[in-house]
Protein backbone atom coordinates (compact mmCIF):
# COMPACT_ATOMS: atom_id res chain seq x y z
CA UNK A 1 0.00 0.00 0.00
CA UNK A 2 1.04 3.57 -0.83
CA UNK A 3 2.33 5.65 1.99
CA UNK A 4 1.65 9.64 3.31
CA UNK A 5 4.68 10.90 4.10
CA UNK A 6 6.95 8.87 6.83
CA UNK A 7 6.04 11.03 9.27
CA UNK A 8 2.57 10.53 8.91
CA UNK A 9 0.90 8.58 11.78
CA UNK A 10 0.30 5.20 9.88
CA UNK A 11 -3.20 4.54 12.24
CA UNK A 12 -4.63 7.64 10.96
CA UNK A 13 -4.39 7.37 7.23
CA UNK A 14 -6.20 3.80 7.72
CA UNK A 15 -8.55 5.54 9.14
CA UNK A 16 -9.02 8.29 6.59
CA UNK A 17 -8.70 5.42 4.13
CA UNK A 18 -11.60 3.74 5.71
CA UNK A 19 -14.14 6.47 5.83
CA UNK A 20 -13.52 7.73 2.31
CA UNK A 21 -14.37 3.87 1.52
CA UNK A 22 -17.10 3.60 3.35
CA UNK A 23 -18.58 7.20 1.80
CA UNK A 24 -17.86 5.83 -1.77
CA UNK A 25 -19.83 2.52 -0.91
CA UNK A 26 -23.12 5.06 -1.30
CA UNK A 27 -22.13 8.67 -2.64
CA UNK A 28 -20.01 10.17 -5.29
CA UNK A 29 -16.64 12.04 -4.39
CA UNK A 30 -17.49 15.16 -5.24
CA UNK A 31 -20.08 15.78 -2.22
CA UNK A 32 -17.02 14.60 0.16
CA UNK A 33 -14.89 17.51 1.75
CA UNK A 34 -11.60 17.45 3.61
CA UNK A 35 -13.88 19.25 6.69
CA UNK A 36 -16.24 15.85 6.25
CA UNK A 37 -13.40 13.34 6.37
CA UNK A 38 -11.27 15.34 9.67
CA UNK A 39 -15.24 14.95 11.35
CA UNK A 40 -15.26 11.76 10.44
CA UNK A 41 -12.07 10.71 11.51
CA UNK A 42 -12.10 13.08 15.12
CA UNK A 43 -9.37 15.39 13.71
CA UNK A 44 -8.60 19.11 12.89
CA UNK A 45 -8.76 19.25 8.49
CA UNK A 46 -5.16 20.90 9.18
CA UNK A 47 -3.59 17.74 10.81
CA UNK A 48 -4.87 16.57 7.34
CA UNK A 49 -3.34 19.00 5.42
CA UNK A 50 -0.19 18.36 6.76
CA UNK A 51 -0.53 14.63 6.73
CA UNK A 52 -1.33 14.96 2.89
CA UNK A 53 -0.49 18.06 1.27
CA UNK A 54 -3.75 18.68 0.18
CA UNK A 55 -7.18 17.14 -0.34
CA UNK A 56 -6.29 16.14 -3.70
CA UNK A 57 -3.39 14.06 -2.45
CA UNK A 58 -5.95 12.41 -0.41
CA UNK A 59 -7.81 10.96 -3.15
CA UNK A 60 -4.77 10.02 -5.00
CA UNK A 61 -4.38 7.69 -1.86
CA UNK A 62 -7.89 6.33 -2.51
CA UNK A 63 -7.24 5.89 -5.68
CA UNK A 64 -4.08 3.80 -5.13
CA UNK A 65 -5.96 1.47 -2.51
CA UNK A 66 -8.81 1.21 -5.39
CA UNK A 67 -5.68 -0.12 -7.68
CA UNK A 68 -4.28 -2.42 -5.46
CA UNK A 69 -7.83 -3.40 -4.25
CA UNK A 70 -8.55 -4.41 -8.03
CA UNK A 71 -5.28 -5.95 -8.95
CA UNK A 72 -5.51 -8.54 -5.74
CA UNK A 73 -8.81 -9.42 -6.77
CA UNK A 74 -7.49 -10.19 -10.43
CA UNK A 75 -4.39 -11.75 -9.17
CA UNK A 76 -6.36 -14.39 -7.04
CA UNK A 77 -8.70 -15.45 -9.73
CA UNK A 78 -6.43 -14.75 -13.03
CA UNK A 79 -5.30 -18.49 -13.26
CA UNK A 80 -6.99 -20.39 -15.81
CA UNK A 81 -4.25 -22.26 -17.59
CA UNK A 82 -6.35 -21.24 -21.65
CA UNK A 83 -4.73 -16.97 -22.71
CA UNK A 84 -8.31 -16.91 -24.07
CA UNK A 85 -10.62 -17.48 -21.21
CA UNK A 86 -8.39 -15.72 -18.96
CA UNK A 87 -8.62 -12.67 -21.09
CA UNK A 88 -12.41 -13.06 -20.81
CA UNK A 89 -12.01 -13.35 -17.37
CA UNK A 90 -10.59 -10.10 -16.61
CA UNK A 91 -12.70 -8.47 -19.24
CA UNK A 92 -15.76 -9.83 -17.38
CA UNK A 93 -13.98 -9.01 -13.90
CA UNK A 94 -13.04 -5.57 -14.74
CA UNK A 95 -16.79 -4.76 -15.34
CA UNK A 96 -17.94 -6.53 -12.38
CA UNK A 97 -15.90 -4.59 -10.03
CA UNK A 98 -16.91 -1.32 -11.95
CA UNK A 99 -20.43 -1.94 -11.23
CA UNK A 100 -20.31 -3.49 -7.78
CA UNK A 101 -18.03 -0.05 -6.77
CA UNK A 102 -19.43 2.22 -9.29
CA UNK A 103 -18.21 5.85 -6.78
CA UNK A 104 -15.08 4.44 -6.49
CA UNK A 105 -14.56 3.53 -10.39
CA UNK A 106 -16.01 7.21 -10.99
CA UNK A 107 -13.57 8.87 -8.44
CA UNK A 108 -10.79 6.66 -9.89
CA UNK A 109 -11.10 7.85 -13.47
CA UNK A 110 -12.60 11.32 -13.23
CA UNK A 111 -10.05 12.19 -10.95
CA UNK A 112 -6.89 13.87 -12.16
CA UNK A 113 -3.80 11.30 -12.17
CA UNK A 114 -1.04 12.76 -9.48
CA UNK A 115 1.79 14.47 -11.88
CA UNK A 116 5.25 13.76 -9.95
CA UNK A 117 6.62 12.68 -6.98
CA UNK A 118 5.68 8.75 -5.14
CA UNK A 119 2.03 9.07 -6.10
CA UNK A 120 2.97 9.41 -9.65
CA UNK A 121 4.97 6.66 -9.84
CA UNK A 122 2.58 4.17 -7.89
CA UNK A 123 -0.19 5.02 -10.35
CA UNK A 124 2.02 4.60 -13.27
CA UNK A 125 3.20 1.50 -12.35
CA UNK A 126 0.19 0.21 -11.46
CA UNK A 127 -1.42 0.82 -14.29
CA UNK A 128 1.38 -0.06 -16.21
CA UNK A 129 1.27 -3.76 -14.50
CA UNK A 130 -2.57 -3.60 -16.21
CA UNK A 131 -1.50 -3.72 -19.90
CA UNK A 132 1.52 -5.42 -19.46
CA UNK A 133 -0.64 -8.49 -18.17
CA UNK A 134 -2.70 -8.09 -21.26
CA UNK A 135 0.23 -7.63 -23.27
CA UNK A 136 1.88 -11.24 -22.54
CA UNK A 137 -1.81 -13.09 -22.31
CA UNK A 138 -2.23 -11.88 -26.06
CA UNK A 139 1.29 -13.14 -26.81
CA UNK A 140 0.72 -16.41 -25.24
CA UNK A 141 -2.44 -16.29 -28.06
CA UNK A 142 -0.09 -15.57 -30.86
CA UNK A 143 3.78 -15.52 -30.10
CA UNK A 144 4.66 -13.87 -33.47
CA UNK A 145 3.18 -10.85 -32.11
CA UNK A 146 6.16 -8.41 -32.10
CA UNK A 147 6.60 -6.80 -29.00
CA UNK A 148 5.70 -3.24 -29.99
CA UNK A 149 2.42 -5.11 -31.62
CA UNK A 150 1.27 -6.65 -28.43
CA UNK A 151 1.67 -3.17 -26.58
CA UNK A 152 -0.62 -0.98 -29.05
CA UNK A 153 -2.80 -4.17 -29.50
CA UNK A 154 -3.35 -3.98 -25.64
CA UNK A 155 -4.36 -0.67 -25.20
CA UNK A 156 -6.50 -0.62 -28.02
CA UNK A 157 -8.21 -4.16 -26.23
CA UNK A 158 -8.58 -2.16 -23.08
CA UNK A 159 -9.12 0.72 -24.26
CA UNK A 160 -12.78 -0.85 -26.03
CA UNK A 161 -13.15 -3.04 -22.84
CA UNK A 162 -13.35 0.00 -20.72
CA UNK A 163 -15.65 2.02 -23.04
CA UNK A 164 -17.99 -0.82 -22.94
CA UNK A 165 -17.88 -1.06 -19.10
CA UNK A 166 -18.24 3.05 -18.70
CA UNK A 167 -21.12 2.88 -21.03
CA UNK A 168 -22.48 0.14 -19.33
CA UNK A 169 -22.44 2.03 -16.38
CA UNK A 170 -24.00 5.06 -17.85
CA UNK A 171 -26.66 2.20 -19.26
CA UNK A 172 -25.87 3.95 -22.56
CA UNK A 173 -25.32 0.70 -24.61
CA UNK A 174 -28.87 0.68 -26.13
CA UNK A 175 -31.27 -2.06 -27.00
CA UNK A 176 -32.13 -4.62 -29.65
CA UNK A 177 -35.99 -5.64 -29.89
CA UNK A 178 -36.69 -3.65 -27.28
CA UNK A 179 -34.16 -5.76 -24.69
CA UNK A 180 -31.07 -3.83 -23.25
CA UNK A 181 -27.83 -4.87 -24.82
CA UNK A 182 -25.96 -6.47 -21.54
CA UNK A 183 -22.38 -5.52 -21.12
CA UNK A 184 -21.48 -9.09 -20.74
CA UNK A 185 -22.58 -10.34 -24.11
CA UNK A 186 -20.89 -7.23 -25.69
CA UNK A 187 -17.64 -8.36 -23.90
CA UNK A 188 -17.89 -11.84 -25.10
CA UNK A 189 -18.28 -10.66 -29.07
CA UNK A 190 -15.26 -8.16 -28.39
CA UNK A 191 -13.02 -10.22 -26.85
CA UNK A 192 -13.82 -13.54 -29.20
CA UNK A 193 -13.80 -12.07 -32.16
CA UNK A 194 -10.21 -10.77 -31.37
CA UNK A 195 -8.93 -13.86 -29.92
CA UNK A 196 -10.44 -15.60 -33.01
CA UNK A 197 -8.23 -13.50 -35.11
CA UNK A 198 -5.09 -14.23 -33.37
CA UNK A 199 -5.43 -17.63 -33.27
CA UNK A 200 -5.97 -17.39 -37.19
CA UNK A 201 -3.38 -15.55 -38.09
CA UNK A 202 -1.25 -18.18 -35.96
CA UNK A 203 -2.49 -21.10 -37.31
Amino acid sequence: MARPRQHAPEELHARVMAACDEWLKTQPIHALSLRSIAREVGCAPSTLLKLYGSFSNLLQYVNIDTLNDLRERIDADYTCADPGQRIHRLAKFYWQFAHEHPYRWQLLFEHPLAQEGELDQRQNMMIEQLFVRVEQTLREIQPDLAAIEANRMARSLWGSVHGLVQLGLARRLGSWEGAPLEVDELLDQLLGTIIKGLRYHKE
